[in-house]
């Protein structure tokens, strides 16, 4: 569910929104969100001084009852 909300928030952010893929896994940490999205949204998905990104993580805490990461990567790597 969390993953699902997450790539709804982004593709309406982006530019390229059938670049965007989040990936859900399990770790010793907690659950990581793995976003992936085209490079030249990536930018646009981070925001200014990180803002946009710490504002989807905001929200994926206020909806998870548990611990959880998300890491913004781009489709290059």
């Amino acid at each position: 569910m969390l993953a699902q909300a997450v790539e709804h928030l982004i593709k309406n952010i982006v530019d390229f929104p059938d670049d965007v893929s989040v990936k859900s896994h399990e770790n010793s940490r907690g659950e990581l969100l793995r976003v992936r999205v085209n490079p030249e949204d990536i930018g646009r998905v981070i925001g200014r001084n990180g803002r946009t990104a710490n504002a989807i993580r905001t929200v994926v805490q206020a909806l998870s009852d548990h611990k959880v990461r998300v890491d913004i990567m781009d489709v290059r790597r």
